[in-house]
């Protein structure tokens, strides 16, 4: 039987290991799921959003426990995981209230004759595949509004962070869902992608992960012309307009990109200065980051953990050879990370000056806390370099000026847009991207959209 070994990225040790399930057992859990439907759409709307409700409830009385879970199979610093709690269980009490308010609605018809009717009903069974960066916000973004629009359930998470999920599920039976409405499968990525796919079962994908990947996916869901969520890969710009408050763009511009050790899809990627200002702002940069520290999540005062694994490690060091060899200075960090530290893989703040649209790190996500400073001299060109990728997932700007923040807005082709705020995400807005960054919205009244139908009734020989 195949295992997946769940390892500790701060230094290799197991911490379990589980048995993947086997092709049969993946269709016999879509099968269940699929015929769990029937019941559990016809719940009413109230008795969906009462069992999200103690959902979230059991999760917010178990958040030190789920917390540890989270550092120890992903890495990020406790008081960090903490907050992803929190923020997984904002997503069901969001949900919660929208589950009571997916409404219908009468047209006028042009006859006296007929009446016509619009509703409202979900789509059916819903596969998620999860990433590992934040195992649990990213399960209940999606499980939230599929339960609350009355379609079962079926998650794939991460292999780096199964246990998590695992444990969010438990408490979901716990809260009184149905065993068959809310389920989990362990197993290889691309069979479980295959196999959610090609079911003629499952009605609906949702993803988030890379483009790649996800170009996948809508392939084979062509097939079965399924609805699909894409939230995919990010290339975050962050401008530094010339009258910016510097000291508060430092502080926003720290907490967007080394928050989870910048791996996250929304992180600054690539900083953008005005010309005038960008030895000031790089000078209050790396005073501020080199103030970080860096380790154990588990360790009091850690703020930035280890990087999940090698992979991830040699994209990041790779990125910083390739600028440096380029001609980009480091103002802080250096060359290599900290492999093998205590088995794990750890990179400190990096802080890369001078740096130029060649390189790979203008090209490519990092997902690491490293920090490409570039200039510019008008706000044309700070949005044609923005704009210069193929992704439009989130975008940062720091300016007081309205004109100069309305420009910004109205030109930079992103979904998430933070102005003067490097913390954008919430439950109660829609997180989702332009171009290959995804499909749909995520959070917010848009976020229940894509797991309902609608159906249209013309009633006819009324008098």
């Amino acid at each position: 039987m195949t295992t997946i070994a769940v390892r500790n990225p701060e230094n290799g040790e197991l911490i379990q290991e589980l048995s993947a399930h086997t092709e049969e057992e993946i269709n016999n859990t879509i099968v269940r799921g699929h015929e769990a439907f029937a019941s559990w759409s016809k719940t009413d709307a109230h008795t969906r959003a009462g069992l999200l409700k103690k959902w979230s409830a059991l999760i917010r009385e178990n958040v030190d426990a789920l917390a540890e879970l989270v550092t120890k199979e992903n890495g990020k610093p406790l008081k960090e995981a903490a907050g992803e709690i929190n923020y997984a269980a904002s997503y069901l009490d969001w949900y919660a209230e929208e589950a009571v308010r997916v409404y219908g609605r009468t047209i006028p018809s042009p006859s006296t004759e007929k009446r016509i009717m619009v509703s409202r009903q979900p789509v059916g069974l819903v596969a998620a595949i999860t990433p590992w960066n934040f195992p649990a916000a990213m399960m209940t973004r999606k499980a939230g509004p599929a339960l609350a629009a009355g379609c079962t359930f079926i998650i794939k998470p991460a292999d780096e962070t199964p246990l998590t999920t695992i444990r969010l599920i438990e408490l979901a039976h716990e809260a009184g869902f149905p065993e068959a409405a809310v389920q989990y499968v362990l197993a290889d990525g691309p069979v479980v992608g295959k196999m959610f796919t090609g079911s003629k079962h499952v009605r609906k994908i949702t993803f988030t992960g890379s483009t790649e990947v996800g170009k996948l996916l809508m392939r084979d869901s062509a097939d079965t012309v399924k609805h699909v969520t894409m939230e995919l890969g990010g290339h975050a710009p962050l401008i530094v307009a010339e009258d910016a408050d510097l000291d508060y763009a430092v502080t926003q511009t720290i907490a967007s990109k080394f928050r989870n050790a910048g791996q996250t899809c929304i992180c600054a990627n690539r900083v953008l200065v005005h010309e005038n200002v960008a030895d000031a702002f790089t000078e209050k940069l790396t005073a501020a980051a080199a103030k970080l520290q860096v380790g154990s999540g588990m360790k009091e005062g850690t703020d930035i953990g280890p990087i999940i694994n090698q992979k991830g490690y040699n994209k990041i060091i790779n990125q910083i050879e390739d600028a440096v060899d380029k001609g980009a200075e480091l103002a802080l960090g250096k060359t290599s990370g900290e492999e093998g530290k205590n088995g794990g893989y750890f990179v400190q703040p990096t802080i890369l000056t001078g740096v130029k649209q060649d390189m790979t790190i203008m090209k490519e996500e990092t997902f690491g806390p490293v920090v490409p400073v570039t200039t510019f001299r008008n706000l044309d060109e700070a949005v044609a370099i923005a704009n210069d990728t193929p992704y439009g997932l989130a975008a940062y700007f720091f300016t007081n000026d309205y004109r100069t923040g309305m420009y910004l807005h109205d030109h930079l082709d992103y979904g998430i847009i933070g102005w003067n705020d490097g913390a954008p995400s919430g439950a109660h807005v829609p997180f989702g991207g332009m171009k290959e960054s995804g499909i749909g919205r995520e959070g917010g009244s848009e976020g229940i959209e894509p797991y309902l139908e609608t159906k249209y009734l013309s009633i006819g020989g009324l008098k």
